[in-house]
């Protein structure tokens, strides 16, 4: 059994003076990475597209944190609607721990935008200007000519133009595509803190694209860190088939290697030289590996050629390996899953049962009750928002307790325009007698619909 445990001494991204040892990965094609790529447009064409796209008058995604309004899908949230965010938010966490329990990191190798940008769009513009690997290793380690300064300019120049094209786009998700096209069309002076936002965001882009690249996921990401975690036996990892490919060894024509007591690994280091992050995937699951399944792709080209059966490194989990068996679905992957059903159906409720019309009814600060001949009022501030695209007519209307009324200060109906809101004051009054704290129940009438109910106390002599 091949049992070289040198590589957790170092990183692959670290020579041996402690310096950077910038990754080159080999050009690869395959099933995987011809998939990769179609998942990548599909996504790449969302990203860029969704901006531009309204429901109902509105963008169809805007993150409008400047204002505290974000729309999702004509839905239009306010800081009222704060529990919905943070469950999203756990909802995506809880998420992220289900499929990475099951499938490890496949987010990080087919969804993630550091990986998407990078290997489907960044390193395809490398590929095409600096060549593959070698040609990349031999330009860098060569002096300034003419060609490496073509090379360089054309190469930094595209990653420029993409950057800048990704912060505009960035911004289009915050103050939407209007807000974007006044910013282009009114110039610098008139918006200097849009105009500020693009360039630091296109520098770091930039810098993220072409230099900083691998090290998000090595150093920045905390993901990769949850997987010691998170992962167990029988999550599904990239992984090695080390009981068929050892005992590795370099590749003989003629040559009887199961007489010989060798693995179908011939050491051919491929599934190195293809790595984004420069591991080896034959020492097993790492921190810096994204799942990306280009040594799949590369090991399975190989074993073709050899007329081997692909899949010396596969999808499959630790148990898959050593036992030979199919895929669980483990206790504590059931456990996770009935969670995030849960919450999912919560999440699910609350935003289909969401009021339209955002009221809060209160008592006026700093005011006692006022006593009349039969009755006991109480004053109430009120504030109506309205959540919808388009105009409502909203009244307000008081169910109980039986018996008492409302006195409106001004008016007794509003029209509200999209997203427009209303504030004012009434009074309610309780006929005689009242008791020292009475629940009354106020309903929010939307379009002569009941939308909403509000509940507050009325305060009384006795």
């Amino acid at each position: 059994m091949y049992d070289d445990q040198s590589f957790r001494d170092h990183i692959g991204t670290i020579t041996e003076e402690g310096k950077r040892k910038y990754v080159h990965p080999k050009k690869v094609t395959g099933r995987f990475t011809t998939y990769r790529r179609r998942v990548a447009w599909v996504l790449l064409a969302l990203l860029f597209g969704l901006p531009w796209l309204r429901w109902q008058g509105l963008p169809l995604i805007q993150l409008d944190v400047v204002h505290r309004r974000f729309v999702l899908f004509g839905q239009v949230f306010w800081p009222q609607d704060f529990y919905l965010l943070m469950l999203t938010m756990l909802l995506g966490v809880l998420a992220v721990v289900v499929f990475t329990v099951a499938y490890g990191r496949i987010f990080c190798g087919w969804i993630c935008p550091q990986t998407i940008f990078m290997e489907h769009v960044f390193r395809r513009i490398e590929y095409w200007i600096d060549g593959d690997r070698n040609a990349q290793i031999k330009l860098r380690n060569s002096p300034w000519t003419a060609e490496k300064i073509r090379k360089r300019v054309a190469k930094n120049s595209l990653f420029l133009a993409i950057s800048f094209g990704i912060s505009n786009t960035f911004l289009m998700y915050f103050i939407n595509t209007d807000g974007w096209w006044a910013i282009v069309t009114d110039g610098p002076a008139a918006h200097p803190g849009g105009f500020a936002g693009i360039w630091i965001f296109t520098g770091v882009f930039f810098f993220v694209f072409s230099w900083f690249r691998e090290q998000v996921c090595l150093i920045v990401c905390p993901y990769g860190r949850l997987q010691g975690v998170l992962l167990d036996r029988n999550s599904i990892v990239i992984a090695y088939d080390r009981i068929r490919g050892e005992i590795r060894s370099r590749f003989t024509k003629r040559e009887d290697r199961t007489a010989a007591g060798k693995g179908d690994c011939i050491d051919c280091e491929l599934c190195v030289a293809v790595c984004p992050t420069g591991i080896d995937i034959r020492n097993g699951t790492q921190l810096e590996c994204t799942n990306c399944t280009a040594c799949i792709d590369a090991c399975d080209g190989v074993m073709e050629r050899l007329h081997k059966p692909k899949g010396l490194i596969r999808y499959a989990s630790e148990t898959q390996i050593v036992e030979r068996k199919g895929f669980a679905f483990t206790p504590r992957l059931k456990a996770y899953s009935v969670i995030l059903a849960a919450l999912l159906t919560l999440w699910a409720s609350l935003l289909l049962f969401r009021s339209p019309v955002e009221a809060t009814i209160l008592r006026a600060p700093n005011q006692l009750f006022q006593e009349r001949d039969t009755a006991v009022t109480n004053l109430y501030t009120y504030k109506l928002f309205n959540k919808r695209p388009d105009s409502v007519v909203v009244s307000l209307a008081l169910r109980e307790p039986k018996g008492a009324w409302i006195e409106f200060v001004q008016g007794e109906t509003w029209m509200l325009e999209p997203q427009g809101r209303t504030t004012g004051a009434f009074f309610v009054a309780l006929p005689l007698p009242v008791g020292p704290e009475t629940e009354i129940v106020v309903d929010v009438l939307l379009d002569g619909e009941v939308a909403d109910v509000v509940k507050t106390s009325f305060f009384g002599p006795h």
